[in-house]
């Protein structure tokens, strides 16, 4: 696939510096175009509905894909007790939503869109994440040193609480990292041939 990935330009509209690293880390040369989109999203939708959504939406924003350009969203959600956990917007809803993962079952869902201009392919992985139970000091630990106010669900399994805190997972491990690598190279592999 490497060799056919020459004849193309790879634009990863992700600003998430973990999905621009699997790209390089997937030796996948790639430029960064960013586009703001309304993220939010109907109701109706659940679970690895709504991460297909937000990454097709994302996807939609760009109409000016030239002849020979692949463009890569993504999005992830944490779904837990039929509600869609995103990234929290300060240090209370955090440590709200790491108290509610905590002692129970989450699934991890990552959404990709890959993209040219004539045609689309969109595609989601679901893992299964068990949660430790926590005390309190050790949330408020982990939120003030890591700050993780860029991820879905308000942490980062690659991260302290990735590691004192989580006894156990269903699937694929980089998918809870943002993207699910194996599913998404198998999937440009064709999309490209």
């Amino acid at each position: 696939m490497i060799k056919n990935l020459e004849k193309y330009k790879i634009v990863l509209a992700s600003g998430s510096p973990r999905r621009q690293q699997f790209l390089k880390d997937l030796d996948i040369p790639f430029s960064i175009r960013l586009k703001s989109i309304d993220e939010t999203f109907s109701n109706d939708l659940k679970g690895r509905a709504i991460a297909e959504y937000l990454a097709k939406a994302k996807a939609d924003a760009f109409q000016d894909l030239v002849e020979n350009e692949i463009l890569i969203t993504a999005d992830t959600i944490v779904w837990h007790n039929q509600i869609a956990l995103n990234k929290p917007k300060n240090a209370d809803e955090a440590f709200e939503m790491i108290h509610a993962l905590q002692g129970d079952v989450h699934e991890v869902i990552s959404a990709f869109c890959i993209k040219s201009k004539t045609k689309q392919v969109v595609k989601s992985q679901t893992t299964k994440v068990n949660f430790d139970n926590l005390t309190e000091e050790e949330i408020w630990y982990y939120i003030d040193t890591y700050k993780p106010f860029d991820k879905a669900g308000a942490y980062g399994i690659q991260e302290w609480i990735g590691q004192v805190g989580i006894s156990k997972i269903e699937g694929c491990f980089y998918n809870v990292m943002g993207l699910p690598t194996q599913l998404f190279y198998s999937t440009l592999k064709t999309f490209i041939q």
